[in-house]
């Protein structure tokens, strides 16, 4: 009797399902089976239907395919391949909504790029490339490993790079800095940006505003000591994934404001544009004190450019926050705002080299080459 087969079929259509199935609302924990039973499958439909495919040439070569209980699981895996092929489909969709957000923002659309399908569809987990080099673990601050960045850069060592901060997810209270958006970071280093990916201190030792000083020191430090690893400081994006997302935002809302700048209030910490994957926009501190800690609070005319990309699927931050961030950055800010609501997008879609998260990083070298085209050129 073909238990295990039958076992294989039922989790991959019970992930394709929940995949494709209407989003409900955000939970409390990260662990929560629909986040987890969706977001694997979600990015990584090629692997499930691998897995599938296997287990079912597996119960053929035993000849399990002709009992009930085969014939069942069969059926069940027709069912979950058609699901895989649905999300497959979906995922396929980024590109046009990219183009659209883009174009909404008065922006032109990324040029035309293929899928690097081999890589997609064989080695979803390696996004490292020959042509750039990886400098670990330098010290920005005097909190140990909590205060270590990555520097990202080609392996020519050009000068005169732009740079891109990012900051890593994890409710504040996990995570690293060598985890999300590592194919946006190697390719943007490929293209002669220099990256730089940073750890911050985290909860329940570091408490608010210390992530979000944390992230300020390493927009200093890239402005006091990137061209020594080849920086151009002029040029410098923050951008961020979930709770980095919301270190971003605030981060570029806040320019040179010293409350949050203690011991390095002259340093410049302003942003040329900002970029939020799936952020978080509401307050994470409930302390007796007036100071907030959503990035909200700090909107103004002048803040800079913003990416922000959400799914609308997302179980952990409902995309309905990040709609409601977008709302109010438009209605105040001059600057431009593209926004993309990506379909049957769940939380962290920047794991991985995955369709879906290609074509966010097309979008994202388009306006990254944008907002340093636009500070290139003088304003009169």
């Amino acid at each position: 009797m073909p238990v295990g087969y039958l076992v294989t079929t039922t989790v991959v259509a019970w992930c394709a399902l929940t995949a494709l199935a209407a989003p409900m609302p955000k939970q409390s924990s990260r662990s929560n089976l629909r986040y987890w039973s969706s977001f694997l499958v979600d990015e990584l439909p090629f692997i499930a239907f691998y897995w599938l495919l296997a287990s079912t040439l597996l119960a053929a070569s035993e000849g399990d395919l002709g009992s009930p209980v085969g014939r069942i699981a069969l059926a069940v895996a027709d069912v979950a391949t058609l699901g895989l092929g649905l999300v497959v489909w979906r995922a396929l969709q980024a590109r046009p909504v990219i183009e659209h957000a883009l174009e909404d923002a008065g922006l032109q659309p990324p040029p035309p790029r293929r899928l690097s399908l081999p890589p997609i569809l064989f080695a979803p987990f390696s996004v490292r490339r020959r042509d750039v080099e990886r400098v670990s673990n330098i010290s920005y601050g005097e909190a140990g490993r909590w205060n270590m960045l990555d520097v990202y850069r080609h392996r020519s060592r050009p000068t005169g790079c732009p740079t891109l901060v990012h900051l890593h997810g994890g409710a504040f209270r996990r995570g690293r800095k060598s985890k999300e958006a590592r194919l946006l970071l190697y390719r943007l280093a490929s293209r002669g940006w220099l990256c730089v990916s940073a750890n911050y201190r985290l909860s329940p030792v570091a408490r608010f505003p210390d992530h979000l000083i944390d992230a300020k020191r390493v927009i200093a430090w890239v402005r006091a000591h990137g061209a020594e690893y080849g920086a151009d400081p002029s040029v410098v994006l923050v951008a961020g994934s979930s709770a980095g997302g919301n270190l971003a935002a605030t981060a570029a809302l806040t320019p040179n404001d010293a409350r949050f700048q203690p011991g390095f209030e002259q340093a410049d910490t302003s942003v040329t544009a900002a970029v939020s994957l799936y952020g978080y926009y509401g307050s994470y501190h409930s302390g007796a004190d007036a100071i907030s800690s959503a990035p909200s609070a700090y909107i103004h005319t002048e803040a800079p450019p913003f990416f922000v990309v959400h799914g609308d699927r997302d179980t952990l931050v409902i995309v309905e926050d990040a709609r409601a961030f977008v709302d109010e950055l438009r209605g105040t800010s001059t600057s431009p705002v593209v926004y993309a609501e990506l379909p049957g997008a769940q939380h962290t879609f920047d794991l991985f080299r995955s369709p879906r998260f290609e074509r966010v990083v097309d979008g994202i070298e388009t306006f990254a080459d944008w907002a340093k085209m636009r500070t290139d050129t003088p304003t009169r």
